[in-house]
């Protein structure tokens, strides 16, 4: 008897040292794609040149997804070439040319919404696909969400909207500021469709990956072969008037890199945790946004900001802590 209960003791210490690592990793990761969110906005402004963005929009993010491709097919010689030996045929490929169709569409639709709204109006109502994107991994995923977990989301969204509108206030207040405020009947149409697309391409990507039973690697693989073909196909058609490596700087490449390390990372999140978990990363990456605006642009936290903060505390606590 006194045998039997000092192996359970060992076998749960064995369990729990090995789990502990598990969460440590999962918790750098989430933290490491927090701060590649927030950084994004403020890498692009250190990209400018005399307040404009000197490269091809679309031929980085050609870019971005071939580092993707190289990125995955590296890290599945690395450590998945073992499970190469299962059957992969092109039904295994196909779902994932759609799930790409849909990233390229809404990547593209929010270049065409400018004609039809203001930018700040565009990062208001952006924040919508939150709601779009709960609602259909709700639908999808037959996850039957709370009416807490529904007020969390909807405190998610509302900090995001907050943070967009506080910012949009200092820059009306800027004596620099001839931006007006508008959005078209078309344009509402369009942010609609955003939102909807947004959602739905985040969601079938989560379930074409957990409903395979392929190697993650594999699937990326698959993903950004289609996510290549599709933005290369994209960046011809649009004839930029730019060389294809035209103002390209350090800090071009720095986007570059971490851009295509974050999609790696939230295909990792989707796979084994979920679109929700998304969200929150999504949310808290104000925080580095605004602290790294305070430190390299100066610029002022409002309230408006604390107040957002505050929410996405309360959200991220009424979602996982509250049981």
């Amino acid at each position: 008897m006194v045998f039997e209960n000092t192996c359970s003791v060992r076998k749960l210490v064995r369990s729990a040292a090995s789990t502990v690592p598990k969460k440590a990793l999962w918790g750098l990761l989430l933290l490491l794609s927090v701060v590649i969110y927030g950084s994004h906005a403020p890498l692009l402004t250190l990209c400018k040149d005399n307040g404009e963005i000197p490269f091809s929009a679309s031929s980085v993010v050609v870019l971005i997804e071939l580092t993707k491709l190289l990125l995955s097919l590296v890290c599945l010689l690395i450590w998945d070439w073992k499970k190469l030996r299962v059957s992969v045929s092109w039904q295994h490929a196909a779902p994932f040319a759609l799930s790409a169709l849909l990233y390229a569409a809404n990547n593209n639709l929010v270049v065409h919404m400018q004609l039809f709204m203001d930018p700040s109006t565009y990062q208001v109502l952006s924040n919508l696909k939150i709601g779009s994107t709960a609602l259909l991994y709700s639908v999808f995923l037959h996850q039957r969400l709370t009416a807490r977990k529904w007020v969390a989301l909807f405190l998610l969204t509302a900090a995001g909207v907050l943070y967009t509108y506080g910012g949009l206030q200092d820059l009306q207040r800027s004596p620099a500021s001839d931006m007006e405020l508008h959005i078209t009947p078309v344009g509402l149409l369009l942010i609609s469709l955003y939102c909807m697309i947004s959602g739905l391409s985040a969601v079938y990507t989560e379930v074409i990956l957990k409903t395979q039973d392929l190697p993650l690697n594999l699937q990326n693989l698959f993903l950004y072969f289609f996510g290549v073909l599709l933005n290369v196909a994209i960046h011809l058609l649009s004839a930029p008037a730019t060389g294809y490596l035209e103002g390209f700087s350090l800090w071009v490449l720095l986007v570059i890199v971490s851009q295509a390390l974050n999609g790696l990372i939230m295909s990792v999140v989707m796979k084994h945790s979920n679109n929700i978990t998304r969200l929150f990363v999504i949310a808290a990456s104000v925080m580095v946004n605004a602290f790294l605006s305070v430190l390299l642009f100066r610029l002022h936290l409002t309230a408006f900001f604390f107040f957002s903060v505050l929410l996405i505390g309360l959200a991220v606590h009424l979602y996982y802590g509250v049981r």
